[in-house]
């Protein structure tokens, strides 16, 4: 009963911040922003129709409005995994919300989630397995996982990683880093044969925003050259502006500017809420 009465008080306060954040304008990480986006993610990816448009490189009109890149990556990938009972690593740790792991295309797959240091949620009951560590270096045996989801998570390598459990190794430079490379390695690596790995990230103009780096497309080159003699690689791209999310090209988002949160710096009238273009990429390892 004490359980219940506390689930009650907390939709009830969650829905206080949704009515609240929606009466002053939507506006990006003011109270009730986070409550908005989740639910709104949420009923997202069970919609088929949505995830059907995505596979047919398309969305509605409006779609996201003021709301982060999540509401478009999750939807992507949940467009792009299979409907097979896979082993699969979530590299980043981006599945780790109940809401994502009771989608049915994750009922079904057995699921490790890789991460730099023990999270608040903890879904052991649901067997997903935890392991901590650095993605550059990973203790998984070669061709393991079936499927590997790494979402908005190459950015956040050698840098500023503090705010996440990790150092600040590289949060003085303003220059690329290309240690991005050594994960892209390791994920190849344990990848199976015919395996598949989703990656997503940041991308336009390069900009180095202390916990993460915005690719250009100089980086994503570089991504290329490396799992293009293993398998094959679909890049999808997506653009905001002040209308929302939408289905764009590389040229298109090759001068995208990020807006960070937390020092302001990118903030324009188009009420992004982080990235303005993101790069998608579904690495399909099938030559042996």
């Amino acid at each position: 009963m004490l359980n219940r009465i506390k689930e009650i008080r907390s939709n009830f306060l969650k829905q206080r911040r949704i009515s609240n954040y929606l009466k002053k304008g939507k506006i990006p990480w003011e109270l009730g922003y986070e409550d908005y986006k989740m639910d709104l993610i949420a009923e997202n990816i069970k919609d088929k129709d949505l995830i059907s448009q995505i596979k047919n490189n398309s969305l509605p009109p409006n779609y996201g409005v003021k709301i982060d890149e999540r509401i478009i990556e999750y939807p992507w990938i949940i467009a792009n995994l299979s409907n097979k009972i896979t082993n699969l690593l979530d590299a980043g740790s981006t599945l780790n919300f109940e809401y994502l792991l009771n989608h049915s295309v994750f009922l079904q797959k057995k699921i490790t989630i890789l991460t730099l240091f023990p999270e608040a949620d903890c879904f052991y009951k649901k067997s997903i397995s935890y392991h901590y560590g650095d993605i550059r270096d990973m203790i998984f045996k070669d061709f393991y996982f079936d499927e590997i989801i790494c979402q908005s998570t190459l950015e956040h390598i050698d840098m500023g990683n503090n705010i996440y459990g990790g150092s600040d190794k590289n949060s003085n430079s303003k220059a690329k880093s290309y240690e991005y490379i050594k994960a892209i390695q390791e994920l190849k690596r344990v990848l199976s044969k015919n395996g598949v790995l989703l990656m997503t990230f940041p991308y336009g103009k390069f900009e180095n925003h202390n916990f993460f780096q915005q690719f250009d497309k100089e980086m994503v080159e570089k991504i290329e050259l490396y799992l293009n003699s293993f398998g094959t690689i679909e890049k999808t791209y997506f653009k905001y502006n002040k209308s929302g999310w939408q289905f764009s090209d590389e040229e298109s988002c090759s001068d995208a500017e990020s807006y960070n949160p937390h020092t302001k710096v990118g903030k324009k009238e188009d009420m992004a809420a982080h990235s303005r273009a993101i790069c998608c990429i579904k690495f399909h390892n099938n030559k042996f």
